[in-house]
Order: structure tokens, then sequence, then C-alpha cells
């Protein structure tokens, strides 16, 4: 057993503590750090970037400040969970401000759908476009519920160790439709397609295809509409910081610039992980919060891997890739809200450009950020911070985001100053790009992909990677790429499940 000495525990008796590694400092490997704190664990984070986050990592620029990824938060019970670990209080840290309504989806022919969790707004919007479908809505959210009632709350935070496991839910699954897309049983619910546009593009948001993702994932209707869409004063930075704060506050320790080249295993055991420059550090366990396929395909030996072979990580299908553009401009835009969604001209064709033929397409659609609607103090007075985000292909696409950016940045800015940002050259004066590149190279995302493996039934649950090693004795995975998915409620499921798969901090003393 590998211990440090806690003097704190117990009065300064010397009481040894297994040591827990987390390897990256995003959602889930916070998460996992507080979990593995509160049971007893000397916990070490090693994060290869300069500060916190991952996916969540916070840009700073001329006086404005970008969330790099994530910016709602719709479970935030979960983040409380956290807090109450440590005895504290999520509003002791953060405040989190109710998004209302949601966002607003903008159709090309400049028809808008204004999303809340207000029921009889949303029945008025449903019949505005499409006369005498507002109780289709009642429908398809108490099946969304039936959902969310096995996809979140039964399964969401359960291992899948053993096919066994699967075939326990195969029943349910086939009850609930879980075999079909969320564009069809979606489709099954509503007749007008803008209709089925507005509640099918939820995929979207944790690397899935709608046309293609397990129907399992309207859940997200309802988890939105019944908990809310936030957003976090400062920034989703605010929740990342607030968490390092509880880490620390239970004597963990996160090191930045520290860069892991391989997952130290002994006798199928994780030991430890060895850093770029050659240092050593031993464990007890290790928690790999880094992209899965990554982990298993250059930080696990080849040697120590059965399942997750270079030649299987090979058939697995990725998640799309993001192009993201976060400016700042010296004038306000008030008429635009902190969350819309631009859809193209295409929605069935674009996302198979994207998903299938992996082509970068002359349309797009576009997810606008704006938090200065809510929360002034990310920009400089009388100022707007935007980011906006356009899925792409992953770099499995070919194309030369070295080439391509500078181009595609200026076709985004073209359109939004045509339709939605007007004079908005003149009045940028701060910009940054981020192109699958930078997620291959700043996050180890194998294929430059936004979210991971795409979430297909096939790689769902048990076909996902497990978050017990299948290979490794005492190696565990969070994040993005293992069960339950993407997007923070599952990435934060994912650290919960240790709970139930890692073992307590007294088996090792």
């Amino acid at each position: 057993m590998f211990t440090v000495r806690d003097v704190n525990s117990d009065g300064g008796s010397g009481r040894a503590k297994p040591v827990a590694i987390v390897i990256g400092s995003g959602f889930g490997g916070l998460a996992a750090a507080v979990r593995l704190g509160a049971r007893g664990y000397a916990v070490k984070i090693l994060e290869r970037l300069d500060a916190p986050g991952g996916r969540a990592y916070v840009h700073r620029m001329g006086g404005f400040t970008f969330d790099a990824g994530p910016t709602i938060v719709t479970a935030p019970f979960l983040f409380e969970e956290l807090w109450s670990l440590c005895g504290r209080r999520l509003a002791d840290d953060v405040e989190l401000v109710p998004m209302k309504p949601f966002y607003k989806i903008r159709f090309p022919d400049g028809a808008t759908f204004t999303y809340s969790s207000d029921r009889a707004a949303m029945r008025a919007e449903v019949e505005r476009f499409s006369p005498g479908e507002a109780d289709h809505l009642d429908a398809f959210l108490k099946m969304s519920e039936a959902i969310y009632r096995i996809g979140f709350e039964k399964l969401g935070d359960e291992p899948f160790n053993s096919i066994l496991d699967m075939a326990k839910i195969a029943p349910e699954l086939i009850r609930l439709q879980g075999y079909r897309s969320v564009y069809s049983v979606v489709s099954s619910f509503f007749k007008d397609e803008r209709l089925r546009t507005v509640f099918s593009f939820h995929p979207l948001l944790i690397g899935g295809d709608p046309f293609r993702a397990s129907s399992i994932y309207c859940l997200i209707a309802f988890l939105e509409t019944t908990f809310g869409v936030h957003s976090a004063i400062g920034g989703t930075g605010a929740l990342t910081r607030g968490l390092v704060g509880l880490i620390e506050s239970q004597g963990g320790e996160i090191r930045y610039r520290a860069d892991v080249s391989q997952i130290l295993v002994e006798g199928g055991k994780a030991v430890g992980v060895e850093l770029s420059d050659g240092e050593r550090l031993r464990a007890d366990i290790v928690v790999s919060n880094a992209d899965s396929a990554w982990t298993y395909r250059h930080l696990v030996p080849a040697s120590a891997r059965r399942r997750w072979t270079d030649a299987k990580l090979n058939r697995a299908k990725y998640s799309m890739g993001l192009f993201l553009w976060y400016f700042g401009t010296d004038r306000r835009y008030d008429e635009v809200g902190h969350h819309t969604i631009l859809m193209g001209p295409r929605y069935r064709e674009l996302l198979k450009d994207i998903f299938r033929r992996k082509k970068l397409s002359d349309d797009f659609s576009l997810y606008l950020h704006r938090p200065t609607a809510t929360d002034p103090s990310v920009a400089p007075p009388g100022c707007d911070a935007f980011y906006v985000l356009s899925p792409v292909p992953n770099l499995q696409g070919g194309q030369d985001w070295s080439v391509e950016a500078e181009t595609y940045r200026q076709r985004i800015e073209s359109w939004l100053e045509a339709n939605l940002l007007p004079d908005l050259g003149r009045h940028i004066v701060v910009s940054k790009v981020t192109t699958p590149i930078d997620f291959r190279d700043r996050l180890n995302a194998t294929h430059g992909e936004g979210f991971g493996l795409e979430p297909l039934l096939t790689q769902s649950a048990w076909f996902r990677p497990h978050n017990r090693s299948e290979d490794v004795k005492n190696l565990f995975l969070v994040g993005a790429g293992v069960h339950p998915g993407a997007g923070l409620p599952g990435v934060l499921s994912s650290a919960r499940v240790l709970d139930k798969v890692a073992p307590h901090a007294s088996a090792f003393v």
C-alpha cells in the first residue's frame, strides 16, 4: 500500500491514508476527487494544462471571461451533492441563476421557438407553430419522464460490469423503444418538421446524432423542464474553482502542467503513473478522467489490454468535432438572449455530412452563447462576451483546420452580422478560435472529437468503456467517454459510480 501521513485526521496521530491519483481535472476528475476524498483517500490530481477544467477550461482576454466548453447546468442537485459531502452548501461558493427562458431556437425563415419550463407557455408555442399539436407536447413529456425514471434515476449511476447487467435492463429498453432513434420517437409525437427539430436536437449537446442516438436520450427534455437550465455567475469556471476549493479543503492536491505519459501496471494492477518528464508517482488506485480511448491506447500498456485493444478502438465511432469562436464586442446586443440555437437550412442532411460523410458543409447550424445577458461581470462595462459553436466533422474527415479555420470563422461572422448582430465586424475587440485540432492536441481527444465515443446504443452502458476497467485492477475511468456518457449530468454521474465500484479507503488500511 502507498500511503501518506494525515496529521489532521485524528489529532495528529499520523494515521496513514491510501493514495488515489486522478488523471485530469475536468468535471469528472474533480467530482471523482471530491468523492474519493470523502471516502478517506489522499487525492492527487494531475492536470497537463495550466489550470483546471479540461473541456471546461476558462479563457481570459482583454477583460473578457469565456467558458471554453459547458455553459449550462441542468442537474444542479448533482453539484449540491458534492458540496454536501464536504459539509458545505453549493450556494456558499457558487451562484446559479435559472434561465427564463432556457433558450430560443431560430429557424432559417426567422421563426423563433421559445423553450422553457413553463408548460402553458410551451403548449402555446407548440400550438403557434402547428395548431392542434399542443396535446402532443404533454404526451411527449410523459414519455420523456418514463425514460428518465429508468435511464437516469435507475441506471445513470449504476455500473455495468457484466453483460448480465445489460441483459437485465433489456426488457426496459425494449419497452421504452431504446432501439429507436431520438428523431424517430419524436416524430411519432409531432407532425410539424420544425417541432420535430425542436424536440430532437438534444443529443447534439452530448455529441450524438439525433437520427442515430438511442431514444433513451429523450430523457433530456424531462430533465431540463423539471430541474431547470441554470447558468453560473462568473461563468462555468466558477464551478470548477469551487470544486478545487472543496478538494483542497479535504487535503487533496492538484498539480498543473503534470502530463501523464503512462499508467504503471504491475501484476495486472494499476500502481501509479509516470509523467512525461520521467517522474513516477505511486498510488493505491488510479482514476483516469482523460479521454477513454486515449487512456487505453496511450496510457495503459498494450500488454495489459484484452478488451480495449487498438483494433477495437479503431472500429469505434466517435462523436462530432466542434468549431468554437470566442469573441468580445465593444458594444452590447441586448436584443440577443443568453442562449440561442440557430438552425441552418438543412437538418438531416447537415447531420449526415457531419457524422457519416465527415464533410465540412457550406451551411451550418450554430449555438450562440451570450453570458452577458445574465452576468455583465464577464465583460468590461458596456461590452458583450460571446461564444459561437458549430458542430463539424471530427478529424477523421481529413479537414486541415490550420487552413480552414479563418475562412470558416469569417463565414460565421458574416452570417451573424447579416442576421443577428448588426455591424459585428466593426465591434469585435477580442477573438479566439478553437478547432478539432485543439481538442486533439490540448485535450488528448483521439480524433479531435468533442464528446468522446458517439452515444449510440451499441456504445452505451455495458458496451461503453466501464467505470471500473475491465483490463486493469484498481484502474477506474470517469468522464464523457465512459458510462453513462457526456454532458454535465452524465460526467458527474460517472464519478458517482465510483462509490459502487471503487474500494473504500479502509480496504487498504
